[in-house]
């Protein structure tokens, strides 16, 4: 089955949604290709990155734990643990799009995905910083010049941003967004339960 995965790196729920994707098709047994493609909460966070929960005040005027309690509560019942309060900046993703969009041929997109993820969230580090992106590209099916290459490289990164938009002109307004054999497309990060009523669906 091919599945593909409208997601960005800097997104909570995409994270969330990409586990229980993960965790449904292993409990199903089911095969897939999962093709990662861009999309972009904010194309225009400025190449030092803002910090979250000082936007999450000045859009909302609520205190951001709040907001983030449902995530991190949403993540627990997929057995992530999530504190998203660890990582204080949000950063462009342009590179981090860019690098996945290379992993394809390798065959290591779904790993790097997984990967840049936990660097983000987990770890807390600048995805948008080649010295960070070189060495966990290098764990993927990539050189890390050939990594510090492509996301040095002015180009790339406009058909990353291009891609992105090109999902926007597809009527895709958020993410995750989910479309399963080219039969069945949602969005969110849905239950667990979703997930494989609409994997059973699509196989079938």
């Amino acid at each position: 089955m091919d599945i593909q995965v409208f997601s960005d790196v800097v997104c909570p729920w995409c994270y969330i949604g990409t586990v229980r994707l993960d965790r449904v098709l292993a409990e199903l047994g089911l095969e897939a290709t999962v093709h990662y493609r861009p999309f972009m909460l904010d194309p225009d966070t400025p190449p030092e990155g803002f910090n979250v929960a000082e936007d999450l005040r000045r859009k909302y005027g609520v205190d951001p734990r709040r907001l983030w309690a449902r995530a991190e509560a949403q993540a627990r019942d997929s057995g992530l643990e999530l504190d998203l309060a660890r990582q204080a900046m949000s950063y462009p993703t342009a590179a981090a799009h860019t690098l996945l969009r290379h992993a394809g041929p390798r065959g290591s997109q779904r790993a790097l995905a997984r990967a840049l993820f936990e660097a983000y969230f987990q770890d807390a580090l600048n995805i948008a910083d080649p010295e960070v992106l070189g060495p966990l590209a290098a764990r993927h099916g990539f050189t890390e010049d050939d990594a510090r290459r492509l996301v040095g490289d002015p180009a790339e990164l406009q058909d990353s941003r291009r891609a992105a938009a090109e999902a926007i002109g597809m009527g895709i307004q958020g993410a995750p967004f989910f479309i399963l054999g080219g039969k069945i497309a949602f969005s969110g990060a849905q239950p667990e339960e979703v997930f494989r009523q609409a994997l059973e669906e699509a196989r079938d």
